[in-house]
């Protein structure tokens, strides 16, 4: 597996995490994709998927959203924590590291960064500069129930005392993500997880990102900036998600880049909300996506 090198970036003038793949020696350069993960995750969760990707020579940039993992906290959580302030922190996240133009695989929250950077209407210097959009079980419309569910879990993070409690818990809550291995769930805990004062662990994120929710409640309704996308767009759906309906699949397919010829969907078995992207078959997808974006 590539080595990653650890950054820690100044963007929206504040310090972000990101794990960054270069391609493996002897490949030819193929270009850069943007990985970025899910609400109360870390970028650490594309590790796989970009280890893959950078063996076939591509750099990988997997940021932690501000608030999660080892990037800082918002300081205005009211006014930070939703996707015009994400769309600002990957603008400026790819100035500083020199990006010009890449392909964007997003996980949930990671896809919507992706389609409201790529529309151009927060941050009008990255619709050109956004490349393709591989949106990992989201959408321009979430189910409700699903949201009450993921807000309820994350707004409220359990603590445990020993990290083997905390595993069991992720096993238990990401169930979803489709098969991993002893080794896999390990490190996804390993990865994010924090020591709170009184000694006990947590996911590491800020319990604050949900605020998103509260002052931003259509924060995720972000049909509009769908529509303006002009690029090819992937969407891998989990065949059991609770959190992206078929009916809402079946109308991208009919407005937007799906009017123009420009979407491909893709129900993803095994999987409920959100696919790992960790094992040959999600590779594959994604491999076929970008060779025919690039």
């Amino acid at each position: 597996m590539p080595t990653p090198s650890s950054l820690y970036v100044r963007s929206a003038g504040r310090e972000l995490h990101v794990t960054d793949w270069q391609p493996a020696p002897g490949q030819r350069p193929r270009g850069t994709v943007v990985a970025w993960h899910g609400l109360a995750r870390t970028g650490r969760d594309m590790d796989d998927l970009a280890a893959h990707l950078a063996a076939q020579g591509w750099r990988v940039i997997c940021p932690d959203t501000l608030g999660r993992g080892l990037s800082q906290w918002a300081a205005n959580p009211q006014d930070e924590y939703c996707l015009a302030f994400y769309a600002r922190l990957a603008r400026e996240l790819l100035d500083a590291m020199n990006v010009g133009a890449c392909h964007w695989v997003g996980t949930s929250m990671g896809g919507a960064i992706g389609t409201v950077g790529a529309s151009g209407y927060f941050e009008p210097a990255l619709k050109s500069r956004i490349q393709s959009l591989v949106l990992n079980d989201n959408a321009p419309q979430l189910a409700a129930p699903a949201l009450e569910r993921i807000k309820a879990y994350a707004g409220q993070p359990p603590a445990f005392d020993t990290v083997t409690e905390l595993e069991a818990f992720y096993r238990t809550a990401y169930q979803p993500y489709g098969h991993l291995t002893d080794a896999q769930w390990r490190r996804l805990t390993e990865t994010s997880t924090r020591r709170l004062p009184d000694g006990r662990v947590t996911p590491h994120y800020d319990p604050a990102i949900v605020g998103q929710f509260v002052h931003h409640p259509d924060d995720y309704l972000i049909w509009h900036h769908y529509d303006a996308l002009q690029v090819p767009v992937l969407l891998l759906r989990g065949v059991d998600s609770d959190l992206v309906l078929k009916q809402t699949a079946e109308a991208m397919t009919q407005r937007g880049p799906g009017a123009r010829g420009q979407l491909k969907w893709v129900e993803v078995p095994g999987c409920g909300h959100a696919p790992a992207l960790n094992v040959p078959e999600h590779f594959a997808l994604i491999d076929d996506f970008l060779a025919r974006a690039g």
